[in-house]
């Protein structure tokens, strides 16, 4: 089963002069790399199961028609049988393109069902002029989307965070909230109510940047509300960005370290049972080297140093 949800299912171009054919060897290349990351956190988290409706949540933006572009092309030939409907919320804000997602979700084929409801005249009497309408709008569509999960009898709801929305969680709430908390691939909404998962959790932005402009979504502005990008968050990206530049790889690393949590090794006594802590006189390959500083291994691309203290 594992095999057929991560496996590359047709074998890559053979290499030939020319600008035109690099560019789809290097798609090609892409495509599958894509389905195999979504594929892997499909197998890695139990996002999909047997019999499983999907709702796929589709705003207009480049991460979600990928999200929703690479699991038709899963489910395609997926050693299951589960349901794909996508799901769009027109909040009725001035300028939206309503027309583009019906008509794009009806070419591709795809069941879909289009929920309108005029949030945007709530937030616009609640929040005052020139203050960012980011998180009442979000609540309000977290409610309207769940209750639209349960008119649709959908047993997933599907979100289009990627690698880069994980690690930008994970050190907002470091930094700002004093917390070791990131962003699940797999969770229970907060209403108790419905599973939630992120099958972009391994991909790349830029990887869905590529294949958004490849692909020619029809992307809709997430400006037209006129609210303020997430201060915070743009300075994380930001700092995320500067240090894949000047150090490459350190955003695998960091990604990877997500993967690999030592609770014994950071000061939570909630995780870990300090208290009883006793000598066994046997050696272990886990025990900690108290005065011995950490080792690490060289660094395997070009570009990347490992900084001491």
């Amino acid at each position: 089963m594992n095999a057929v949800w991560i496996d590359n299912e047709s074998p890559a171009l053979a290499p030939e002069p020319g600008r035109v054919l690099k560019i789809e060897r290097e798609t090609h290349k892409l495509e599958k790399r894509l389905c195999r990351q979504v594929g892997q956190a499909i197998v890695d988290f139990t996002m999909i199961e047997a019999g499983d409706r999907v709702m796929v949540c589709v705003s207009g933006g480049k991460d979600s028609y990928g999200m929703l572009d690479i699991l038709l092309k899963l489910k395609a030939r997926a050693p299951i049988d589960f349901e794909l409907i996508a799901v769009n919320l027109d909040q009725k804000q001035p300028g939206f393109p309503d027309h583009i997602l019906p008509a794009y979700l009806k070419q591709l084929g795809v069941p879909f069902h289009i929920e309108t409801q005029d949030t945007y005249s709530i937030v616009k009497k609640v929040i005052p002029e020139g203050k960012t309408m980011c998180s009442l709008c979000s609540r309000l569509r977290r409610g309207i989307l769940y209750r639209v999960a349960d008119e649709l009898k959908v047993t997933k709801i599907a979100l289009g965070h990627h690698r880069d929305d994980m690690l930008q969680t994970f050190f907002l709430n470091m930094f700002f909230g004093g917390k070791l908390k990131g962003m699940p691939p797999k969770l229970v909404s907060d209403d108790g109510g419905h599973i939630v998962i992120r099958p972009l959790a391994n991909v790349a932005e830029k990887d869905l940047i590529r294949w958004a402009a490849h692909r020619q979504f029809p992307i809709i502005p997430c400006t037209l509300c006129g609210s303020q990008e997430n201060l915070q968050r743009k300075q994380i990206g930001n700092m995320l960005r500067d240090w894949e530049k000047q150090y490459p790889g350190r955003i695998e690393s960091m990604f990877t370290a997500l993967h690999n949590v030592v609770p014994s090794h950071l000061m939570d006594h909630s995780r870990h049972n300090f208290k009883d802590i006793k000598t066994t006189g046997v050696p272990s390959e886990d025990g900690d080297k108290g005065f011995d500083d950490e080792s690490f291994a060289r660094p395997s691309l070009p570009g990347l140093q490992l900084v001491s203290a």
